[in-house]
């Protein structure tokens, strides 16, 4: 087994917080990874209490935002991925949330 792939299983959130500016996902080994939210542009449209539901998945793998449909995965963080959402898809997404307001 690859030392990488031994390295992601470990890499499992316990505790997220998320602020205007920041994501703080802490992890079961005792890491601490921060990711400027402009990578995730739903949680920079959300409002704070919708930021602040979220839930883990699996043992932790990932982190979810129901109401915001916005999933990330703790491997891809780790590995300085942002949003994969075209402009297009956010755009629409936004679209949808004025017409609920």
């Amino acid at each position: 087994m690859s030392s990488s792939l031994s390295r992601s299983k470990e890499a499992l959130a316990q505790n997220v917080r998320v602020s205007k500016e920041s994501l703080i996902v802490e992890l079961v080994d005792g890491r601490t990874v921060w990711a400027s939210i402009e990578w995730y542009p739903r949680l920079v449209h959300a409002a704070p209490e919708e930021r602040n539901k979220w839930r883990l998945v699996g043992r932790g793998e990932g982190i979810r935002w129901p109401d915001l449909d916005e999933d990330i995965r703790v491997e891809a963080l780790l590995a300085g991925h942002g949003s994969a959402e075209s402009r297009s898809s956010l755009d629409q997404w936004l679209k949808g949330r004025k017409t609920q307001v």
